[in-house]
């Protein structure tokens, strides 16, 4: 516990921001660095501890989240005891940790699936749909290939540097982080933080990634996929100009974001 308390800064530059980002990296939970400036990364660090002590992530300090920043004495733990560096995907608290020796190297805030049935178009391919429910499965796993380089495209939209550690679920960059689970299935992160992952060499391949935690349920039922359909007409029929057949792929399997 700190000896003077700290300020409810809000989302203001400043000195009293600066002791704000000194805290959450006494703690563990990764940014930038003390410039006082309330910064992405520093909305992000703000919103993974917000999480983590049950607090009302909005990634802003207010009063409650000032005074829980003051009052706490450990850094955050994990289930990992290994020896080994252990990524862990908790989905109940929406936050990352990544352990060594069984202690936090980072936490780091994260969206993962939404838990919702989808039915969306390939982005790569719009003749095709991509269908299925937004999961981050639960398990241990391990990453299993990877890509460096910048932003890909994939099929249900654009991914940056990911590590992939279950089929086509990974850990990537993106530009929507919210407080909440939103992705198809990935686990989100930011883009400066999946750029500090990669400099830092802390997930290179093989690491040990342990998902656990609640899932969302899902609302409503799954999505029908639309069947290709044709329209048969009589020859004493006159077609309207703008009767067109419907014509829908079938679909196949996607990878998620």
């Amino acid at each position: 516990m700190l000896v003077a308390p700290l300020p409810a800064v809000g989302s203001r530059d400043g000195m009293g921001t600066a002791l704000i980002q000194q805290r959450l990296l006494e703690l563990g939970f990764w940014l930038y660095g003390v410039d006082g400036e309330y910064g992405s990364t520093t909305k992000q660090a703000v919103m993974a501890f917000q999480k983590w002590t049950g607090l009302d992530p909005t990634g802003s300090v207010n009063q409650a989240t000032a005074d829980a920043l003051t009052a706490v004495t450990a850094r955050p733990v994990g289930q990992s005891t290994s020896s080994n560096v252990v990524v862990e995907i908790d989905k109940t608290k929406q936050v990352m940790l990544i352990t060594a020796g069984g202690k936090l190297v980072w936490a780091i805030n994260i969206s993962t699936g939404s838990g919702q049935y989808y039915l969306e178009k390939n982005q790569k391919d719009p003749t095709k749909w991509e269908t299925g429910r937004s999961l981050t499965h639960s398990g241990k796993f391990k990453v299993q290939r990877e890509r460096a380089d910048g932003w890909w495209d994939g099929d249900l939209g654009k991914i940056y540097r990911p590590k992939y550690f279950n089929g086509g679920i990974a850990i990537h960059g993106s530009k929507s982080i919210p407080n909440y689970p939103a992705s198809h299935g990935c686990v989100r992160v930011s883009v400066a933080a999946m750029d500090m992952i990669w400099a830092s060499g802390l997930i290179p391949l093989k690491t040990a990634v342990w998902v656990y935690g609640e899932d969302v349920e899902a609302e409503g039922e799954p999505p029908v996929i639309p069947t290709t359909t044709t329209t048969v007409v009589p020859e004493s029929t006159v077609v309207p100009e703008s009767t067109v057949p419907l014509v829908t792929p079938s679909p196949t399997p996607p990878p998620t974001t």
